[in-house]
């Protein structure tokens, strides 16, 4: 058994200015260049306009829901922050900038539905994901 830390900056370029990209593979690729046999990873967005969620993968309207419950919670209404983007703050605040999953066996757990999403709310823009690898054991 070997204790391990690893971590790589994952690009995500967005399109819209408004968008919810299923980056599953993207993590799921990562955990195999680090050799991530067990442990977890830690995602972490280091924008405040952009969030990190899981939800469900297998319906795409699931996607377009959330972004529009999102939207009626945060309307683009005037705010006091003079750049025009406050409703991507707010809205990045109440997903979070970082989520902490499960490794198994080289493979990320998630529920048979789930997906990993990187939501961006003021693009489209060049991202990143920074994942950090930390296990107990490696493969060998």
């Amino acid at each position: 058994m070997s204790l391990i830390f690893d971590w790589v900056k994952v690009p995500v370029q967005t399109g819209a200015h408004e968008e919810i990209l299923d980056i599953t593979s993207q993590v799921q690729e990562a955990v195999q260049t680090m050799g991530l046999w067990g442990g977890v990873v830690l995602l972490f967005c280091p924008h405040t306009t952009a969030a990190l969620t899981v939800n469900e993968a297998a319906d795409p309207d699931v996607r377009a829901d959330v972004g529009a419950a999102l939207a009626k919670l945060v309307p683009d209404v005037p705010f006091r922050h003079a750049e025009g983007n406050s409703p991507a703050h707010v809205r990045a605040a109440f997903l979070g900038p970082s989520l902490v999953l499960s490794v198994e066996e080289g493979k990320l757990v998630l529920g048979t539905w789930q997906g990993v999403y990187f939501c961006e709310f003021d693009g489209p823009r060049r991202r990143q994901v920074w994942i950090y690898a930390l296990a107990l054991t490696a493969r060998e």
